[in-house]
């Protein structure tokens, strides 16, 4: 596409949604962001990758840390900055690229480019595909979508005034149980391409 598009994509753990955002990246031809982005920014900090992703998309420790005159010494809001940062520069310059979670629905909301798109999920068909992903038992599979789902709207919504999974922050909600995976891939593509022409 020669027009600028930025499609941002939030999911429900299980709900195979990174594997949606992976199929957008590469029918429109573009750079897919997650946790990729923590090595650019690694990079450009001189420092350790490892480092960095031990504080990605985290609760700040409140008992170590605090905020004095808008500035935080917590790591975790620290990192979260930086890749809210980095989005944003993107963004601006008129670069496109597909960028999952990092509240990029928040971040970019001004940027005309952008497609809101979060990818939810059966709670039957996100535990078979975690248990099956992990090869773990279907409780344990329940146990992690409901520890990671809840760190995930914890995460967003303390650094956005949107509400993770609540439909009316997105442009468009997508239950991939529904559809499966390409389905649900068919339907954003043509979703996308009616609103970017």
């Amino acid at each position: 596409m020669e027009k600028q598009i930025i499609i941002s994509v939030g999911r429900e753990f299980g709900s195979g949604g990174h594997i949606v955002a992976a199929n957008l990246a590469k029918h429109f031809g573009l750079p897919l962001l997650d946790s990729n982005i923590l090595e650019e920014i690694a990079k450009q900090n001189n420092t350790s990758g490892e480092y960095l992703r031990k504080y990605d998309e985290s609760a700040r420790n409140i008992l170590f840390s605090r905020t004095v005159n808008g500035f935080s010494n917590s790591p975790e809001e620290i990192i979260a900055q930086m890749q809210f940062d980095y989005i944003k520069k993107k963004a601006d310059a008129g670069e496109s690229f597909v960028v999952i979670g990092r509240c990029a629905d928040w971040v970019l909301r001004d940027n005309p480019a952008l497609v809101r798109i979060f990818v939810l999920g059966d709670m039957e068909c996100k535990i078979k595909r975690t248990a099956e992903r992990e090869n773990i038992s279907p409780e344990k599979a329940k146990s992690r979508i409901a520890q990671a789902d809840k760190r995930r709207k914890y995460f967003h919504n303390t650094h956005s005034d949107n509400k993770w999974g609540d439909s009316r922050s997105y442009d468009i909600t997508v239950n991939s149980s529904k559809l499966g995976l390409d389905g649900t891939t068919e339907l954003l593509i043509k979703y996308i391409e009616l609103n970017f022409g």
